[in-house]
């Protein structure tokens, strides 16, 4: 693997940041970016290697599915069985953005995505340097918060930076972040049952949903 890269997300070095990024995920590497939030931890979503390692270095929250990153909700529809209406509509009005949807999941996706759950959880993440690097790298990403289980979730780069090390090729600097998580929504027919507070509150989603806002 190669040595960690602390790579600044602003002014001229954006894109060199984005390449690095880009490469070490086609390599099947970690790569640790900036969401609204908190700060990821990445692997090509797609490769089971590539998301083995990512549990192997980051560790494994029990039971948990692994929070995936898609550019748009065609790529979403390459992950699941199904994309109810209710998610739909729901995709249309906070993507991009912090809504992460739980929808079920299409077969042979790799295991640890999916935790036996039959269910995975997606979103287009609003911040602008993590959505160039999917639409770049063309490829879902994953994306649990760049922590170990039960330890902080990293607002700074360096936070990130100092659990993991050489570990993670790449370190992508997008300053300091709000420290809020993105909220967790279950489909249930034409409802949505919130399974994490976060940035959008359930009030919000109700809204989407009977079509007032």
């Amino acid at each position: 693997m190669s040595a960690a890269r602390t790579c600044a997300c602003r002014g001229s070095s954006s894109l060199s940041a984005l390449t690095d990024a880009v490469a070490a995920l086609e390599r099947g590497e970690l790569v640790v970016f900036p969401t609204e939030g908190l700060y990821g931890i990445g692997c090509d979503a797609g490769s089971a290697r590539a998301v083995d390692h990512l549990v192997a270095v980051r560790g494994r929250d029990e039971g948990k599915p692994l929070l995936v990153l898609v550019r748009d909700v065609a790529m979403a529809r390459t992950l699941v069985t199904a994309m109810p209406p209710a998610a739909e509509r729901l995709a249309r009005r906070f993507w991009p953005g912090p809504l992460t949807l739980v929808l079920p999941a299409r077969a042979g996706l790799p295991a640890p995505l999916t935790a036996g759950t039959g269910t995975i959880g997606l979103r287009v993440p609003g911040h602008p340097v993590t959505n160039e690097m999917l639409v770049t790298l063309g490829r879902p990403v994953t994306a649990p918060s760049a922590n170990p289980p039960g330890s902080e979730p990293p607002r700074t780069c360096a936070a990130a930076r100092a659990y993991f090390g050489d570990r993670v090729a790449t370190y992508v600097d997008g300053g300091t972040l709000s420290g809020t998580p993105s909220t967790v929504a279950a489909l249930e027919g034409n409802a949505c049952r919130v399974l994490r507070a976060g940035a959008i509150d359930e009030a919000a989603l109700r809204a989407a949903l009977e079509g007032s806002n």
